[in-house]
């Protein structure tokens, strides 16, 4: 009963909001980790910054699931892939959140590109969808932009900029996807320790801070753990890696609302040589 009644209350403060966006996974800050470094960036650095997407070595895709705060009904679905051309690179987000009776879905097109050796930028296109139960569906489309300075080998910063107009749902236009602003840093200490801090402010939202390191202990193993300012909540993760295989468990902590588990999947595909 207590999980129906925090599921309702959820509900309608979303639906009372002057603004609202789609539901990022607790963990997306581990998710994306390594948009603003070189050495550790994947596939699904570029949810953090589309631009990190130019970093990308070889074809790769990936899932991430958690379930949020232990309840099923605030699971939250993500996959992504991308492919490398001599034109750029180009990058498929797809995300899903609910259960049958309310849910959330956003489907994003990216691409990323080097401007010379020092300049990465990138942009995406989202389809934004909500459906609940009794009421039909919604969509809104949005777009982000972002780029990555690289300023020495090892110290990179850069600008992420989602939805700064549009982006309402409904045939009123009453619900918008808020505006949100980051600035980010990463240091690739080396091969194996980088530290990277985001500087996020979402429209009508406290500015929030996102700090955390990966360190790869051994090739086949690398940890990450990090903290997130607005709610309090740290989250972290351990990576097992074979072959182009990897493989993550996560977790999230809010004082409050609890334990988020999650686990990453993660392929790197293999080019082949001309």
């Amino acid at each position: 009963m207590r999980n129906v009644v925090f599921l309702v209350n959820l509900i309608c403060f979303t639906l009372a909001a002057q603004s609202q966006t789609l539901r990022r996974p607790v963990a997306a800050p581990y998710a994306g980790f390594g948009a603003y470094s070189i050495q550790h960036a994947d596939i699904f650095s570029f949810t953090s910054n589309p631009a990190s997407l130019a970093q990308l070595k070889s074809a790769a895709a990936g899932v991430f699931a958690e379930r949020r705060f232990l309840l099923s009904e605030l699971s939250n679905y993500q996959a992504v892939t991308g492919i490398r051309t001599t034109s750029g690179n180009f990058g498929l987000n797809m995300a899903y959140s609910g259960f049958s009776d309310y849910n959330e879905t956003r489907l994003g097109l990216a691409y990323g590109r080097k401007l010379g050796n020092t300049l990465d930028v990138g942009a995406q296109f989202n389809y934004n969808s909500i459906r609940i139960a009794g009421y039909g569906n919604a969509a809104a489309v949005s777009f982000e932009i972002g780029s990555v300075l690289h300023l020495t080998e090892k110290l990179h910063a850069g600008i992420h900029i989602n939805n700064p107009v549009g982006g309402k749902f409904g045939k009123e236009q009453a619900e918008k996807l808020p505006s949100v602003y980051t600035l980010g840093f990463g240091y690739d200490a080396s091969d194996k320790f980088f530290v990277s801090t985001e500087i996020n402010k979402e429209e009508d939202q406290p500015v929030n801070l996102n700090a955390g390191f990966q360190y790869r202990i051994i090739p086949q193993l690398l940890m990450r753990a990090g903290i997130s300012s607005a709610t309090t909540s740290g989250w972290a993760g351990v990576g097992l890696s074979w072959k182009s295989l990897r493989l993550d468990i996560t977790t999230s902590y809010h004082p409050q609302l609890g334990i988020t588990p999650g686990l990453l999947l993660l392929i790197n595909f293999k080019e082949k040589s001309n």
